[in-house]
């Protein structure tokens, strides 16, 4: 049977429906639900005929793990991906929980992010296993929990010694194959001022005018030390929380004071070659700056307390490396045309499991998944083609590394 002849086996219902009942499984992080899908996953891989199983995550939680075991002599290619999900927000016009189908969209929170690149690399293997193909390497599937808490499953995963060859994150990218992604920094900056009644207020050092000075310069930010001009495309600064009153507790009743603090919280991102103390210094110049122009003020800038919950590492593979060239051959395959590799953004921007998976797994890989446009929003959706088309792409690559027994 030739590959053309395998593709044809995809049954586009049944892959669809398989997803719509992954997104009816309510798996809000660190919910019952959340191990009720995990549950389901291993039953479902277990149901194909693989090796499946549920492993332990600090806190009481579970990944769900299954090994489609080959014949020996070929490459192993573990995928990853992870079943919880965010809270569903405001401005919904459909069941968040509904799994619905359209003529063009499956819509649900978590079927962006990410529960569509589970599903599909679900239903790739269940395709190549039903159209009776036997394999040389392993493929293991993934299903892990807490990877909106840092990555808590992953990290889980490597230290029990789970290892393949390579692997494939399914993180939304909109199929395209994103071989770059930054690391995240949370820091906190305090402005301390010099406080006065309003009938004096020439005379004060103004925290919050401060911070309305400083804040666009933050978000403007270039960080230093850049590998390269692509390299710097997935750097930057954002401001998203800002407190001002009078002290440190904050006391808002007294508006005719000047405000004497400030406390600003943000995010910077930033590539491999960077680092954290790098960031936090390309800050703390800027305010050394903030308090040359404002005498008196006083700023000071340091990594947030995350309490324990670890943050996502950079994430870096050669694009001539044999899991990125064989996710481009099947893209070129499926869709007749060459995928966009590189630090995509913004998926660039965003933190996966695949920084684990590189620096604590030792194991080279590529972030390749379907939904991207409307992650993460009100009606979440992914489009019906590109969810078909992405498990058609992880077939091709699954034959290509796992070497497929040829038939006599």
């Amino acid at each position: 049977m030739d590959t053309a002849e395998i593709l044809a086996r995809l049954d586009t219902d049944a892959a669809l429906a398989f997803l719509a009942r992954m997104v009816q499984h309510k798996s809000y992080s660190q919910t019952e639900g959340e191990r009720e899908l995990a549950r389901f996953m291993a039953a479902s891989m277990s149901g194909l005929g693989l090796e499946a199983e549920l492993t332990p995550v600090p806190g009481g939680r579970v990944n769900a793990v299954g090994r489609w075991r080959g014949t020996g002599g070929g490459k192993s290619l573990l995928f990853n991906g992870h079943i919880d999900t965010n809270p569903v927000t405001e401005g919904w016009t459909v069941d968040p929980w509904g799994g619905k189908i359209d003529d063009k969209f499956i819509y649900g929170i978590g079927c962006s992010n990410m529960k569509a690149g589970d599903a599909a690399y679900f239903c790739a293997v269940k395709t190549l296993m039903d159209a009776g193909v036997k394999l040389r390497g392993d493929v293991i599937l993934t299903y892990v929990v807490g990877e909106l808490q840092g990555g808590v499953g992953t990290l889980a995963l490597m230290e029990q010694g789970l290892r393949a060859d390579c692997f494939i994150n399914s993180e939304p990218t909109d199929l395209q194959a994103m071989t770059m992604h930054a690391a995240a920094l949370s820091f906190v900056i305090e402005l301390v001022g010099d406080t006065r009644h309003l009938s004096k207020r020439e005379e004060a050092v103004d925290a919050v005018v401060a911070a309305c000075d400083l804040i666009p310069r933050l978000n403007a930010l270039a960080l230093s030390g850049a590998k390269s001009p692509e390299h710097a495309t997935i750097n930057r600064v954002h401001v998203g929380v800002v407190h001002g009153a009078l002290g440190k507790e904050l006391h808002e009743w007294r508006s005719p004071q000047v405000a004497d603090f400030v406390r600003i919280k943000g995010s910077a991102r930033y590539a491999t070659g960077q680092s954290e103390d790098g960031a936090l210094a390309d800050l703390r110049r800027e305010l050394d700056a903030l308090e040359a122009r404002f005498p008196g003020l006083k700023a000071s800038v340091f990594s947030e307390d995350r309490g324990g919950t670890p943050t996502m590492p950079t994430f870096e593979v050669a694009k001539d490396s044999q899991i990125v060239q064989a996710v481009n051959r099947a893209y070129r395959a499926v869709r007749g045309t060459d995928q966009p590799t590189g630090a995509i953004t913004p998926p660039g921007f965003y933190g996966t499991d695949a920084g684990h998976l590189q620096h604590s797994g030792g194991m080279e890989g590529v972030v390749c998944g379907p939904g991207g446009r409307y992650n993460t929003m009100p009606n979440e959706r992914v489009d019906i083609d590109d969810y078909l088309d992405m498990i058609r792409v992880y077939m091709l690559t699954i034959l290509e590394i796992c070497s497929p027994e040829i038939s006599k």
